[in-house]
């Protein structure tokens, strides 16, 4: 058995020449886990549309309905950062697919990775920060629609604090949210989560794989999740051009490492979702997002899965 990677071509939108948010990444992901023989063709899912139901699970049915069918304002757009075109819409559903879709079979098979996902800064009512629908917390909410899972936790170490999914699930004690997130950063105004873990600037790896180590573990023991949601935001890293951390390409492999076999060895499966990354080299940030499909590879390998 090969570990589940989920991908999709329409994960590719196009955007305005010069846009900042480096959508081509995911495709070159994909051709790079290739490429590099980090996964075969076989091992790859390809995820379906996701009925607007599951979609609104999370979000208000004005704001899918409007962001779907282009509808939305001018303001709430900006708000955004990405301009609306039908191509972009059905991407964004997509990829919630994707997550649902690694969901499930991190169920079935202990771990799987998307190649999209993560996108936390999505709110009921609206987007904000290239975040549309909040597919972490839609995918939650699919799996206990379905009955596959009750209580979730979600490790969110993308360097922005995930304030969408720790307001949908504020009062919700059947989804734990963790945040481990740059203290100086957007959002400008963070949410609570259930467990935030604000850092300062410029941390490096050795101290942030510490603060991990102190309460990854414990949190594990005490959720006790059906599965475990991690976002693995390459966003740390000392070359991103919206982080302010310092991690290295090695403290992020071993970060990826720490999270996965820490879950894995104590029987939670885990859906890996890639989360946020912006470095003007792009071929060294798909370097970095392939990070995680690498350690997972491992992971999945040595416990058998």
């Amino acid at each position: 058995m090969y570990l589940p990677i989920i991908y999709h071509p329409d994960y590719v939108a196009p955007l305005p020449e010069g846009h900042r948010f480096p959508m081509v990444k995911f495709r070159q992901l994909y051709e790079l886990l290739i490429a590099d023989g980090v996964a075969q063709i076989e091992q790859f899912h390809k995820p379906v549309l996701p009925p607007t139901e599951l979609i609104e699970l999370v979000h208000t049915g004005d704001y899918v309905r409007a962001y779907c069918e282009g509808t939305l304002d001018s303001k709430a757009q900006r708000r955004i950062g990405l301009p609306w075109s039908p191509a972009l819409a059905n991407r964004t559903c997509v990829a919630v697919g994707g997550t649902i879709l690694t969901a499930q079979l991190a169920l079935s098979q202990g771990l799987a990775c998307n190649t999209a996902g993560g996108t936390h800064h999505a709110f009921p009512s609206y987007g904000s920060g290239f975040c549309i629908f909040n597919d972490l917390a839609i995918a939650s909410r699919v799996l206990q629609k379905l009955g596959l899972a009750q209580k979730i936790l979600i490790v969110d170490l993308d360097v922005h604090q995930g304030d969408g999914t720790a307001f949908i699930f504020q009062d919700d004690d059947s989804v734990f949210t963790f945040s481990m997130h740059c203290e100086v950063n957007f959002p400008g105004t963070k949410q609570s989560s259930d467990l935030d873990v604000p850092l300062p600037e410029g941390m490096e790896d050795d101290a942030y794989l510490q603060t991990l180590a102190k309460y990854l573990p414990d949190l594990l023991s005490e959720v006790k999740p059906d599965i475990v949601f991690y976002d693995a935001g390459v966003d740390p890293h000392i070359g991103d051009r919206l982080g302010k951390l310092a991690l290295t390409d090695t403290g992020i492999f071993r970060r990826e490492m720490q999270v996965l076999s820490t879950c894995v060895s104590a029987g939670y499966p885990v859906a890996c979702v890639i989360g946020g990354g912006y470095a003007d080299d792009l071929s060294s940030l798909v370097w970095r997002h392939s990070l995680v499909h690498r350690a997972a590879s491992e992971v999945y390998r040595q416990y058998k899965l």
